[in-house]
């Protein structure tokens, strides 16, 4: 772009070197139509890349990295698609960056990783412009970047609103308070962002009640991640509940890791109940949720009809807790894959999930490991298993809670071999859902 046309006038950012079109063209449609429309010959091939590659770190002199040089050299180009630019640690100063223009330029990523690449101010701003100019990626990783300061943020901000291409950003281990905050919640009011992950970002308090203000009327955003963000019990679960009265488009919802607690998930629960056509996937694992607050969950199971992956575990359930919400969930019809994992559940609570199944038509996984289920809560699960053709993977201890009486160990490893043999029988019969609980299991 630097030297592709000399009417273009360059937006000066200290030293940066980024060309940009005319002013008459820099208006907010002007994204529908940049740099989308090459042709498949222009492509160059990941040779030419590199050896273009060289040259300007020639020209910016410095050293070309090795770690980009081996990509190029072992990278498979497909239209001009690359599957990944990995700049992780790499330790990027401003003319390195500038020097990464002819790879942007020349390909198209499907994920470029920048995490933990101690971006100097100058060199972030200017690489993200970059990135936007050229639609270079459509997965952007900019976790572990603690010096980014305010020209970084508007320009990733800008990156957000602007971009056709970009569907999913990840943001780990970055403060998103402050000017961060209200930056990336007035860039997402019009973003194409499908996937969000702001983890450990301390969203809590102000800056999550500013990212809410912005998603409430998001029709984009279809996954949002919040994972270890310290969300407490009250405030924050008030504004997630908000949220959930107010967006209809959001599809998966990742809490894992937080302080929900009981009175947090009555503040969720009251939002999740005007989820009757939206969030298939609920994570709330790790959350000091006990049996009390799954009160609030059963009146709202019933009336979540899509929802299809619910993440509980880790909380101190209990029996008490499985009895809770085994009848809502007979009711709800929808749920296809429940962890339960280290829920404190022993054998009545196995009953009472047993239960459950026999009831069920359309659960395809149950994740009961890290519990101390014994003889009798594994027979009981075998006898549901009889009865239901749904349950394609019952995940349990590889090494169970050990019986003292010999004969009862023996009984007990006969049961999880029935288990295992009934669920691949039943995976037979639709190897079709067999996969998509596996999918969403590698991606949880």
């Amino acid at each position: 772009m630097t030297e592709a046309n000399k009417n273009q006038k360059k937006r000066s950012k200290g030293e940066k070197h980024v060309s940009f079109p005319p002013d008459e063209q820099m208006v907010s449609g002007f994204a529908e139509n940049r740099n989308t429309d090459r042709k498949v010959d222009s492509y160059l091939t990941l040779t030419e890349v590199m050896v273009a590659y060289q040259q300007s770190c020639s020209r910016y002199q410095v050293h070309p990295r090795a770690h980009v040089l081996q990509q190029l050299q072992q990278g498979v180009c497909v239209g001009g698609s690359v599957k990944c630019l990995d700049l992780k640690g790499e330790r990027l100063d401003h003319r390195s960056c500038e020097a990464l223009e002819v790879v942007l330029k020349s390909l198209r990523f499907d994920f470029i990783n920048l995490q933990a690449s101690q971006l100097d101010e100058n060199g972030t701003s200017s690489l993200l412009d970059m990135i936007l100019y050229y639609e270079s990626t459509t997965h952007l990783d900019i976790s572990d970047n603690n010096n980014m300061g305010t020209s970084c943020w508007r320009a990733l901000a800008h990156l957000i609103k602007q971009s056709v291409r970009l569907s999913r950003l990840d943001v780990f281990n970055v403060p998103v308070v402050d000017y961060p905050a209200q930056s990336l919640a007035k860039a997402l009011l019009t973003s194409r962002l499908t996937v969000l992950h702001l983890h450990n970002a301390q969203l809590s308090g102000m800056p999550l009640y500013t990212l809410v203000g912005a998603l409430k009327s998001n029709k984009a955003l279809q996954e949002l991640h919040l994972n270890n963000n310290l969300l407490n019990s009250y405030q924050d679960a008030m504004h997630l509940g908000d949220l959930l009265r107010h967006n209809s488009t959001l599809m998966t919802l990742n809490l894992s890791n937080n302080c929900v607690a009981d009175a947090g998930l009555e503040e969720l629960c009251d939002g999740l109940r005007r989820q009757t056509a939206g969030l298939k996937v609920l994570r709330l694992r790790n959350n000091q949720i006990t049996a009390n607050g799954l009160f609030h969950l059963a009146k709202a199971l019933p009336v979540m009809k899509v929802l299809q992956v619910l993440d509980l575990g880790e909380n101190l359930l209990g029996n008490e807790g499985i009895q809770v919400i085994r009848e809502p969930l007979i009711v709800n019809c929808s749920v296809l894959q429940l962890s339960l994992t280290r829920a404190n559940i022993t054998c009545e609570g196995a009953v009472a999930l047993a239960e459950f199944l026999a009831e069920s038509r359309r659960i395809q996984k149950l994740d009961l490991r890290q519990n101390d289920v014994k003889v009798g809560g594994l027979m009981a699960l075998c006898l549901a298993l009889r009865i239901n053709r749904s349950l394609a993977s019952l995940d349990l201890d590889c090494v169970p809670p050990q019986e003292q009486d010999e004969f009862m160990r023996e009984t007990q490893m006969r049961f999880q071999s029935e288990i295992i043999q009934r669920c691949t029988v039943n995976a037979s019969y639709s190897p079709l859902a067999t996969e998509a609980c596996e999918t969403e299991a590698d991606r949880a």
